[in-house]
Parts: structure tokens; sequence; C-alpha cells
């Protein structure tokens, strides 16, 4: 199933993406039927909670209510997960992207965070932040935690993992070597968008056999595979859990394949800049777009 929010003017919406439309799930129910009707009433029903729903969109689509559907294209998206309790992120898990940026090849994995501040939604405005002139894309394979995990075996650890989207782990990189600390350049205002979909894991199968590409104003920029991580889905989330308790919700950003523009030689940097469109695509997750522009 794929699940995305969008704005109405009571806030963000639930919707289903189904082969009639999205499905408005809110406008569908009845008043204290049990379904769950937010990002995070699914994450926290457990299977439950997902087989009541997916239970209503089979019989919203029988029904045949048109009202209830709408059309992607006249949506004003939001972050597939609005509120996430942690956003802990991977740097450089992909080999080649280790080397482009002159860095070692970990021998664990190299973790920071993101904020709250950070989601943004497909097709929403990204503000550059000021006294910032090297604004860097990042392609990303995001996991979304669906059961609560402590110290879970590596050979258990995706049967915690609720679904998958793309990310775009924008950096400022000016601001992110700064200091040796990488948080002020990874934390700016919007620089976590997430979507278009949050699909669940079943629709996935294995999350480390996919492709992922970045374009920027329709020029391919990063074409590599999930197969290429130094530590592979399974083993971050057993690896974060020995350490940190992962709850229903929380996101797991796994890193970026080479192709960066820190990566390329110095002459040939040209920075994301305003009016710039970048597009994340991973396989069997559709792809996300925001513009940037000046705020």
């Amino acid at each position: 199933m794929k699940l995305l929010t969008f704005r109405s003017d009571s806030g963000l919406k639930l919707g289903v993406k189904t082969e009639r439309g999205v499905l408005d799930v809110e406008r569908s129910i009845a008043p204290d039927d049990g379904i769950p009707c937010t990002i995070g009433d699914v994450l926290r029903g457990g299977d439950a909670g997902l087989r009541r729903l997916e239970a209503h969109v089979a019989a919203a689509l029988e029904r045949g209510r048109e009202e209830w559907f709408l059309q992607e294209d006249e949506l004003q998206w939001g972050p597939c997960v609005p509120h996430p309790g942690k956003i802990v992120c991977v740097g450089l898990n992909y080999r080649k992207h280790a080397e482009e940026s002159n860095m070692p090849i970990p021998q664990s994995p190299v973790l920071f965070s993101k904020f709250n501040n950070t989601p943004a939604g497909h097709r929403q405005v990204v503000y550059l932040p000021a006294h910032s002139e090297q604004i860097d894309y990042e392609a990303e394979l995001a996991i979304v935690v669906g059961r609560r995990a402590k110290n879970v075996l590596k050979r258990e650890a995706l049967g915690y993992v609720f679904g998958y989207c793309a990310a775009n782990d924008l950096s400022a990189r000016d601001l992110q070597f700064r200091t040796s600390q990488w948080l002020l350049g990874k934390n700016c205002d919007g620089f976590c968008p997430l979507g278009p979909y949050l699909v669940t894991a079943d629709e996935v199968g294995n999350p480390n056999a996919l492709r992922i590409r970045s374009y920027v104003n329709g020029e391919v920029r990063q074409d590599s595979n999930t197969a290429d991580m130094i530590f592979p889905c399974d083993e971050l989330v057993s690896y974060i859990s020995h350490y940190m308790t992962l709850e229903p919700g929380d996101i797991i950003l796994t890193g970026t394949p080479e192709g960066v523009i820190m990566g390329y030689p110095e002459e040939r940097r040209v920075w994301l800049k305003s009016g710039d469109t970048v597009t994340i695509e991973i396989e069997k997750l559709g792809s996300l777009s925001n513009t940037l522009a000046i705020e």
C-alpha cells in the first residue's frame, strides 16, 4: 500500500494511492469506525490497524463514491511522515561516496541526526538558508520504523520496519564543515523532503535491491543501487536499536551514493541555487521533487 499526506483547510490528511486516484481516508470513513485516519494513527496501530485500513480501502473502491477520490496533480503534498519522532541519518554508507568525499571507509555506521523542522513534502518549495552558498543534494532511501525496537537481531530487524520512502538529505556544505559537527548544515528548515509515498514493506521486498537516482533540472546526477550500501538496512536497524530505542514513526536515512556536488572537482562544482528542481527517484517508491527558492 502507498500512503501519503496532503494539505487541506483542516491540516494534513491521510491519503492512499489507488488505481482510481488518492482515497481521502477521512472523507470516506464514518465517525468512530476505528479506521486510522492519519499517518501517526496507522504507524501506532500496528498490523491490526493496517489490516483495517486495507479492508476499508478495498471497500471504498468497491462502493465507488467518486467524491472520495482525488487526483494527484490537484494535491498540495505534505511529508509522507509529517511528524517523525527521531530522524537518524547514516553518513558515508556508500563506498564510492566516502571516496569522493575524501573520507575513510567507515568501520561502523556514522550516525547524525535531523530535527522535526526539516521534513518537507513532494513539490514543496524549499527555501535556501541565509549565509550559505554551497547547497547540495543527497538521494537516500528512508526506513520508517513500525514497531518498538530495542536490541533486535540483524536477522529479525526488517520485521520492525513499516515501510520505506524516498528522501533528500539536503546539505549546506559550507555550514556542515564550519565546525567538526555536521548538525548546522543538515538541519536548515525543509532540508529533509520525504515522499511522495510511504510504501509498506510488503510492496518493497528487499530494500537493498533498489535503483536510486537523483536529478537536477532533469539531468541525472546520481545513479546507483541500494545494494551498494556498506551497512545494509537490516544491519542499520539492528545496530541503532542497540544504542537507542526505535519507536513507530522514527526514520532512518540510509546514506547517499556517489555523485553529489561535493564530490566533483572543485572547478566543476556548481552548487544548487534558487529555481533549481531536485528529483529523487527510487525504484518502487516513486519520484520526490522539490524546487529551491530564496526566502
